[in-house]
């Protein structure tokens, strides 16, 4: 199965809030650079773009959209609200009944994207 095969076999497991979470992220994803590639890693739906940006996984009680670079990221949302203590990744967990804050996590996405295309020094 390709990775893109795997996600929609994930998503229509969970078949609650979060799968329902997971479609909206990954629509917003894909929506916020049309050039990031979907994975399979780790049993993991991931997203990248000259390496990685982001994963999606679903627990018991929440959605987690983790950035492998979000230490390096500009948060003026506010969004990051789980290993805050972590070196180089950030996280957002979402809760049933949260709302999405879609120009929000677009905004966070394309910067994780920029971040990957800044040339290294």
């Amino acid at each position: 199965m390709t990775a893109s095969e795997l996600i929609d076999q994930k998503i229509a497991e969970l078949g609650d809030w979060r799968g329902e979470f997971f479609a909206q992220l990954r629509e917003m994803i894909r929506a916020a650079d049309p050039e990031i590639v979907e994975e399979w890693k780790w049993d993991t739906a991931v997203w990248s773009r000259h390496g990685l940006i982001c994963a999606v996984g679903a627990f018991k009680s929440a959605v987690k959209v983790n950035f492998f670079k979000g230490a390096s990221l500009q948060d003026p949302d506010n969004l990051f609200n789980a290993g805050l203590d972590a070196k180089a990744t950030r996280a957002i967990d979402l809760h049933e009944g949260d709302a999405l804050e879609e120009a929000a996590l677009t905004r966070l996405m394309r910067a994780a994207v920029a971040h990957n295309l800044t040339p290294k020094k």
